[in-house]
């Protein structure tokens, strides 16, 4: 059986500190409880750039351009019933403040602690790559 392959863009915003923000999905949502990078589905007829300025919109209330994305890593990913390919994009500079929208908890996170938060399966290969950037 084949598997739905699913396209997901992520974001690790890093403040002026340095600090990267981490989102906690809500509970009783797939993988509720979780700390993840805010982001989301690619829909139909977007680019991984649009899909992520969305995502942030949506889930934040903040705005950013796509210059502003600087593509940093990706992870291919099995789950039980999908595949999951996700984009990491780094962005430092957007403009208003994070509110958790669609996360229940928002954490501002220094790189060397990201792995002391309970993530998915999938966000996790993402932190060393962020750890080497920080």
């Amino acid at each position: 059986m084949t598997k739905k392959i699913v396209h997901v863009v992520a974001c690790a915003l890093v403040d002026v500190d340095g600090r990267i923000l981490l989102a906690k999905r809500p509970k009783g949502k797939s993988m509720g409880d979780l700390w993840e990078f805010p982001g989301g589905k690619i829909e139909a007829g977007e680019t991984p750039e649009t899909a992520i300025i969305r995502e942030l919109e949506e889930e934040l209330a903040i705005d950013t351009k796509s210059t502003c994305l600087a593509p940093l890593s990706f992870v291919s990913h099995e789950y039980d019933d999908f595949h999951l390919v996700m984009l990491l994009y780094v962005c430092r500079r957007w403009w208003g403040t994070p509110k958790a929208i669609e996360a229940s908890e928002l954490a501002w996170v220094r790189a060397p602690r990201l792995r002391d938060y309970d993530m998915p399966e999938a966000d996790k290969p993402l932190i060393a790559a962020l750890q080497d950037l920080l």
